[in-house]
């Protein structure tokens, strides 16, 4: 498919597209999402949906990640609709999140004035700097810097209890997944939304969302970002195209029941 980059987010739109779909990846393969997650969000756009996938390096204050991305995504809706490649009328506005993407949709949900139709949010990833990030703890970055993510677990909980505006969710976590914070967040937006948190755990890893096909090659100076890329491709395993095939019929029934 045909991906544009339009105001420093990736974009693919099919013809006569049904809704908009904006797309936050996990921490380390968030900064090339329609290459990582490539499968996935063309998926969607096959069925009709226009992808913005927008990119970012993860920083401790999450806060200002979440404002900086949302900046770009309407930054890129505002071009796009005046270049004519969406239509000018009302379409609907999804919130898809993979792992710390959840999480920046939830500080979304929750700090700014946004309209949006619904969120998806998989592999919900809560945990302090050190359970969150692959090789932290031998690194001792937290005891040696005393570095911590901004807010923090307990605070984004409650920030989502009390401020969290987005009525309609998916919560979607994998049997397998030992970073996956899904029911902590289910019990929290059910205290707001008790009949419209839609909750499923399907069999899976972390990294099933990651596409099926990620073929990455690390340039002529290999830095820290190949690094990750080559990890995810060491933990990528090939029987789990069920999985993932699982996880995009539920992501197309939960956004239209009838196209399943």
């Amino acid at each position: 498919m045909n991906w544009q980059e339009i105001s420093g987010n990736w974009v693919v739109i099919p013809r006569n597209p049904s809704g908009v779909i904006h797309f936050l990846g996990g921490a380390f393969v968030a900064t090339v999402p329609h290459v990582s997650y490539r499968c996935l969000l063309e998926d969607l756009a096959q069925q009709g949906y226009a992808v913005i996938a927008t990119p970012f390096f993860n920083t401790f204050d999450h806060f200002a990640i979440a404002r900086n991305v949302l900046n770009g995504f309407e930054n890129t809706l505002t071009r796009l609709r005046q270049k004519r490649l969406l239509p000018s009328g009302y379409l609907p506005i999804y919130g898809l999140g993979h792992s710390m993407g959840c999480k920046l949709h939830l500080l979304i949900g929750s700090l700014f004035d946004v309209k949006r139709d619904g969120n998806i949010l998989i592999s919900f990833n809560n945990y302090p700097l050190e359970q969150s990030i692959p090789f932290a703890d031998q690194l001792q970055l937290t005891p040696t810097f005393k570095l911590e993510f901004t807010p923090s677990p307990q605070e984004m909980l409650e920030i989502v209890g009390q401020d969290y505006q987005i009525r309609r969710n998916l919560l979607i976590q994998f049997h397998k997944d030992d970073l996956d914070q899904t029911a902590d967040l289910d019990f929290t937006l059910k205290q707001r939304f008790p009949n419209l948190i839609a909750y499923q755990k399907i069999a899976g890893t972390h990294l099933t969302p990651v596409s099926q096909e990620l073929n990455w090659k690390a340039g002529d100076i290999f830095t820290p970002l190949d690094a990750v890329g080559q990890w995810v491709k060491q933990q990528w395993n090939p029987q789990g195209n069920n999985d993932f095939k699982h996880l995009q019929s539920e992501i197309l029934r939960w956004l239209n029941p009838l196209m399943v």
